[in-house]
């Protein structure tokens, strides 16, 4: 119970870093109930105006899904809507708690979840644009559910697997320390030297290369800007949108992607695994793709909208790293990400260009951002991954050697 009082406590003050008299909205799935009620009363102890909680219940959806009228997967509620922009607009910061059956949906209907998904991304564009571009502040966490923790651990009992998903996330948060907080102090200071070294190169482009047959090049664009870890939300607050996090990131360029990508985990997308598969990009746009499980599920997500085909996201995560040390395939990619490099499909962070945050979805797409309803990770870092930066002569300087940063 210490350990996971710690953990809410993180979260509501280093986390999001909620301020006094601000609200709280919370997106959790039910089977995490008891630890919803545990941030909430964190969040008022540290002086929150109102804790909103929006419960998210996925095996009900797996019903409505088998079972509604074909109609309504093109339709989302106009009062989640308002619920949402609503609260955005009154400063409330959201935390939102990513805990899922990794396969729960692998019998479900690829096109009813794309068009579900296509509506609710068509919803909430201004609510998720508002949270991309630091508008408000918002915090994305994970405690085990007990299918989750299966999949995980699937050769011990139930309540060990729960136990061991547990740990594994203490240990990954940074809760195991004797101080979080001052662990995350710390952890900022190695991410911000790591954005220096990024961000006084100015490379013009980036090239992987590794053994599983990822061979691409990646254009930047010329006002590109690296971040990660922690940031600041409109009133200057410091706060982490991943808890954990261990990736610096920026916007490929969306028109400047050549080669071919190659997977290195699974990825679970909507309660479907899309395993070992692979992209072909030619001028920023995928012109093939394959997969050896969950092909389709992949063709609807690259169908969403043309930017969906292209890239809005390059990160870099060491192969030697806290979570990837851990030896754990979470089949969650808020874990799975932040132990391995990783690229998205879709909408790019504003804050990746300089002065991002202030420009009109015209001006970051003539700044070379692509723009999308989706954003969707998916991992590629391996032991032998190579990185090197192109600057805009031509001279190339290492950026990653056998999986991991140079030493900086």
């Amino acid at each position: 119970m210490e350990r996971i009082e710690k953990y809410a406590e993180l979260l509501v003050r280093t986390g999001i870093n909620l301020q006094e008299n601000q609200i709280l909205v919370i997106n959790s799935p039910i089977e995490c109930a008891d630890f919803a009620r545990t941030v909430t009363e964190k969040a008022y102890d540290a002086g929150a105006r109102e804790v909103i909680i929006r419960w998210i219940d996925e095996k009900l959806s797996k019903i409505r899904f088998k079972r509604a009228k074909n109609e309504v997967f093109d339709e989302f509620p106009e009062w989640v809507k308002v619920m949402l922009e609503g609260y955005a607009e009154k400063g409330a910061a959201f935390l939102s708690i990513a805990a899922s059956d990794p396969e729960l949906m692998k019998d479900v209907d690829p096109k009813k979840m794309s068009r579900q998904n296509k509506a609710m991304a068509q919803g909430l564009e201004l609510y998720r644009t508002r949270l991309m571009s630091n508008q408000n502040v918002w915090c994305v966490a994970s405690i085990p559910t007990e299918a989750w923790a299966l999949k995980v651990f699937p050769d011990v009992e139930k309540d060990l697997s729960v136990e061991k998903l547990w740990d594994a996330i203490y240990k990954a948060v940074r809760v195991d320390e004797d101080d979080p907080v001052k662990a995350w102090h710390d952890h900022q200071k190695q991410l911000n030297r790591r954005l220096s070294f990024l961000n006084g190169h100015r490379f013009h482009a980036l090239h992987y290369k590794n053994g599983k047959g990822t061979d691409v090049t990646l254009q930047l664009p010329e006002d590109h800007v690296w971040v990660g870890g922690g940031d600041r939300g409109p009133h200057g607050a410091i706060f982490f949108a991943n808890m954990p996090t261990e990736e610096v990131f920026t916007m490929p360029k969306a028109d400047g992607v050549d080669g071919t990508i190659k997977s290195s985990m699974p990825l679970n997308y909507n309660g479907n695994l899309i395993e070992e598969f692979s992209f072909t990009f030619r001028n920023g746009t995928v012109v093939d793709f394959d997969a050896k499980n969950g092909k389709e599920i992949l063709r609807e997500l690259l169908d969403t909208d043309a930017g969906a085909k292209r890239l809005g996201e390059v990160a870099l995560v060491p192969y030697d790293s806290p979570i990837s040390n851990q030896n754990i395939l979470f089949y969650n990619t808020l874990f799975d990400e932040n132990a391995s490099c990783h690229f998205a499909l879709g909408k790019a962070y504003p804050s990746c260009i300089k002065g991002g945050d202030a420009l009109s979805k015209k001006e970051l797409e003539e700044k070379g951002a692509n723009d999308s309803l989706t954003h969707v990770d998916f991992m590629v870092g391996t032991e032998d991954l190579e990185i090197l930066g192109i600057k805009e002569d031509g001279s190339k300087i290492p950026i990653f050697n056998k999986g991991n940063f140079i030493d900086l």
